[in-house]
């Protein structure tokens, strides 16, 4: 199973529940995490994993031979990028715009144009107690992102509870990270920007036909908008995490909530049970229509 936890905006406490999640479930069977938020990882603070795999990340980017080539411009007129300008006799490759998609070089007329490897961040794997852990790290400046998602969720095993801490936001990058799920967590704050970024990701899971729900953290601020909202769709709503001091200063000591308020274990071994049969519904309310 693929679960991923994701947010329309940052700083919502996914990763509190991502963590709290694997941690309350590693107890009782085999759980990966694979923290996708590359380009601002930061389960690893919380899980304190021992990380023993290092993998370089790299994207293939043009080398142009200019013995073989004729100035045609061809590479870069098919660069939707805009990684490669031809001036009059000369050649210009920008290496930080390139997605390494290989069309310059495919549509090269001359086969002026091979390809060579340039590093753009690092996949790094080990162990957090139950849990075998796995995170993305983007190299500052870099743009890169899915390609980096993508070689961290090579990781996911079928056969386990893979958990997905997703980027925030609803581009690219959270589309890399959560395209392969079976459920989708989002959560979400109940103010004015929780509910206009929890629209936009429901928007994007929706259209990736991901069934989702929705957690409230921070409950007890705002008003009651989002509910309404989840009415509405019919999400369900299937946690409150509420507005507390405690909670908020476990966090910035890099203490799961599952650690440092045990009670919550519980809570959040009831939180996947309401997953697990919501998947089960829908999976036989699709088996009765065929």
């Amino acid at each position: 199973m693929i679960l991923s936890i994701a947010s329309g905006k940052g700083g919502t406490g996914k990763t509190m529940v991502a963590t709290s999640l694997a941690l309350s479930l590693s107890q009782e069977r085999p759980v990966k995490l694979l923290d996708c938020d590359v380009e601002e990882p930061n389960a690893h603070i919380l899980l304190k994993p021992s990380l023993d795999c290092n993998q370089a990340v790299s994207i293939p980017v043009p080398r142009v031979d200019e013995d073989k080539c004729n100035y045609c411009g061809r590479c870069a007129e098919v660069c939707a990028y805009n990684a490669i300008a031809v001036i009059a006799e000369r050649v210009l490759v920008f290496p930080e715009l390139c997605h390494g998609c290989g069309a310059c070089s495919y549509l090269c007329p001359e086969g002026a144009i091979s390809e060579e490897g340039r590093e753009v961040g690092v996949v790094q794997s080990g162990q957090s107690g139950n849990i075998e852990f796995v995170h993305g790290k983007l190299s500052i400046g870099e743009v890169a992102a899915p390609r980096i998602i993508n070689e961290v969720q090579k990781y996911l095993d079928r056969e386990k509870l893979n958990i997905i801490d997703a980027p925030p936001g609803t581009s690219c990058p959270v589309v890399a990270a959560v395209k392969h799920s079976d459920f989708c967590l989002l959560v979400t704050e109940p103010t004015c920007f929780g509910l206009n970024d929890l629209a936009l990701a429901v928007d994007v899971i929706k259209e990736l036909d991901i069934p989702c729900g929705v957690i409230i953290n921070r409950d007890g601020i705002g008003d009651d908008e989002v509910d309404k909202y989840c009415l509405k769709e019919a999400i369900p709503i299937l946690m409150r995490i509420p507005l507390d001091i405690k909670i908020a200063r476990l966090y910035s000591q890099g203490i799961t909530l599952a650690e440092g308020m045990p009670r919550w274990r519980e809570a959040f071994l009831e939180l996947f049970d309401k997953i697990e049969r919501l998947m089960s519904n829908s999976n036989g309310r699709e088996g009765g229509r065929q």
